[in-house]
């Protein structure tokens, strides 16, 4: 553009006749160069500026290199850093106790907020264990270890006052204590097993100790009930050829007592009824409620004392997930008060059930007081004897009261009903799992059994002795045995037939069948003697068909109401196939 005005002015200056026009308009060109010199002006500066500004731009690229370059390293450790958050998070806990921990094992009693409390502390003291290589957990673990001792203290304390109304007053019952008050605290006694094992252990014999006295107590005093109310009935074994002209009962009487060999059934005998001197009760009633109430009290100390006393594993590292493990323990009743039937003497009182209800189940459940099948054989030996150290007066006092039951020796039927309690209670405590308890029992059923076996052959040899003296012989006179006799031993013989097999499920119990077997070959030696007497052969023939009648309608009438059983069928056949053979000889003619 300049360059073009510069011709322009060149031109006019060549033109002599423009010479006049040019001059008049100098000052415009004058302005106008002026205004040219000022764009020049402008056009260097700005150059300069843009020169200027690509150097500023050049250096602001350079810093946002830069800024880039740190903001990738920042981002690098930041990633780090997140890698050691939890770590460092863990350590941090591990090696720190929180005021509210604290404050709560130095300043409050034992109570609720102490579970979830000693929890937390005994994770503490784990993780405190683990950083031992750590400054900060070595500073804290002196104070943690006060801490510890602290919390050791308060928790003997609470334990031992709850064992207080257990000592001074055998009307506590000691269930009720061990299902809502002992098992709620056991993680606080857990602790104690960890952490101070020696506080633990003298808890252990405190409880022990006075376990035992409560129960010792209550079961001198309830056994001694039982042994006044068993000495106003002395029951004599009639057998089935003694006391011949005597009353007789009825079947309904013997099939009553037949009750008595199931644990569900009529109530329990309770102390206060010992008291009234015209209270009586059979003998295999009375070692049935020493039995029951041995089964459940003995059951239910066994399942405290393998749920509570029993060791559990140290607690997860806080940085390893935890498995939380529980023990359920949820009885729905009790098995038995303890009414205190005289002054207190020691802490005890007697152990029996509080109403004669209707016994119809089991008073626990079996599958939650099962004892934890996860414990050790060393684990479930020693629990086995601490449970023995506090039962051990119980069995003695139990023991001692079933000898005296076999003392003098019981008839037959009620000698077989007390080893079928015996069988059936040691069949619900083997559910159970207590099996220290099954062992004692076992032992009484071995003592019961040759018993048994000596009554039956009292009886065989009874039956026996009449029906040799009835035939007479060379060396011995002939004992004269009527129709009445034998009527009196062929009922005696329906009634012990019925209730043996009634109390026999099995088909193979060879004692008890055996022995039967035995007792009707002599029965039917003894009705042929008698008969053999009557010189007539028909006569003769009608008279054994009239007692085997008597014999096939008793057996028939006896096993209306009980249930069908083989060895029912084969006595009947017996019976049927011996009267149907005197039958036709009493109709056949002489030859």
């Amino acid at each position: 553009m300049l360059k073009e005005l510069s011709a322009d002015v060149a031109e006019c200056s060549l033109n002599p006749s423009e010479t006049v026009s040019f001059r008049s308009r100098a000052k415009e060109f004058v302005e106008l160069h002026e205004q040219v010199q000022t764009g020049l002006g402008l056009l260097d500066s700005l150059e300069s500026f843009l020169s200027t500004f690509q150097r500023d731009l050049s250096a602001v690229s350079g810093q946002i290199s830069d800024l880039q370059s740190r903001s990738r390293d920042i981002e690098g450790r930041l990633k780090s850093r997140k890698k050691i958050e939890k770590p460092l998070a863990s350590l941090i806990s591990d090696v720190t106790l929180s005021p509210g921990v604290v404050n709560t094992i130095l300043d409050t009693d034992v109570g609720e907020s102490w579970l979830h409390t000693i929890s937390d502390f005994e994770l503490r003291l784990e993780g405190l264990k683990v950083r031992g290589r750590v400054r900060a957990a070595r500073d804290l673990g002196e104070v943690a270890e006060g801490l510890r001792i602290v919390a050791a203290t308060k928790i003997r304390a609470f334990f031992l006052a709850l064992l207080q109304p257990i000592r001074a007053s055998m009307t506590t019952n000691m269930h009720v204590v061990q299902t809502t008050v002992f098992l709620k605290y056991r993680p606080l006694y857990t602790f104690l097993m960890r952490h101070a094992p020696n506080v633990a252990t003298e808890l252990q014999k405190a409880y022990v100790a006075i376990a035992r006295t409560y129960y010792e107590t209550g079961f001198r005093r309830y056994m001694r009930s039982l042994g006044w109310v068993k000495g106003r009935t002395t029951e004599k074994d009639p057998g089935l050829v003694s006391a011949l002209d005597g009353p007789e009962k009825q079947t309904e009487a013997h099939l009553e007592r037949l009750r008595h060999a199931r644990i569900e059934g009529p109530g329990a005998t309770l102390t206060y009824m010992a008291d009234d001197k015209l209270y009586k009760e059979d003998v295999e009633a009375l070692l049935r409620s020493a039995l029951l109430v041995l089964m459940d009290n003995g059951t239910s100390e066994y399942v405290f004392v393998t749920t509570f006393f029993a060791p559990e594993p140290s607690p997860p590292p806080p940085d390893t997930p935890q498995v939380v493990s529980s023990h359920l323990f949820s009885p729905t009743s009790l098995s038995a008060t303890l009414p205190g039937d005289d002054a207190v003497s020691n802490p005890a009182t007697d152990v029996v059930p509080e109403t004669p209800k209707q016994r119809t189940e089991s008073v626990f459940s079996n599958e939650s007081l099962r004892p934890s099948p996860q414990l050790s054989k060393e684990d479930q030996t020693a629990l086995n004897a601490i449970w023995k150290q506090i039962m051990d007066p119980a069995l003695d006092h139990t023991k001692a009261f079933a000898q005296a039951a076999l003392e003098p020796l019981p008839p037959v039927i009620p000698l077989l009903i007390m080893i079928r309690l015996t069988e059936e209670v040691m069949g619900e405590v083997q559910k159970r799992g207590c099996q220290p308890l099954e062992t004692f029992l076992f032992g009484l059923r071995l003592q019961m059994w040759p018993l048994f076996q000596k009554s039956m052959t009292v009886q065989i040899e009874g039956l026996k002795t009449v029906a040799e003296g009835a035939a007479g012989g060379y060396f011995r006179r002939a004992t004269s045995t009527s129709d009445a006799t034998i009527t009196t031993i062929c009922r005696r013989y329906v009634v012990l037939f019925l209730c043996l097999v009634m109390l026999t499920e099995q088909n193979e119990e060879t004692m008890i069948f055996s022995n039967l077997l035995r007792l009707r070959q002599e029965l039917t030696k003894l009705i042929e003697t008698h008969t053999d007497k009557i010189s007539e052969a028909s006569a003769r023939a009608r008279a054994r068909s009239a007692a085997y009648e008597q014999l096939l309608q008793g057996l028939s009438r006896a096993f209306r109401a009980a249930p069908n059983h083989s060895r029912a069928q084969t006595e009947l056949v017996y019976w049927r196939e011996k009267e149907e053979g005197a039958r036709n000889q009493s109709f056949s003619r002489p030859q």
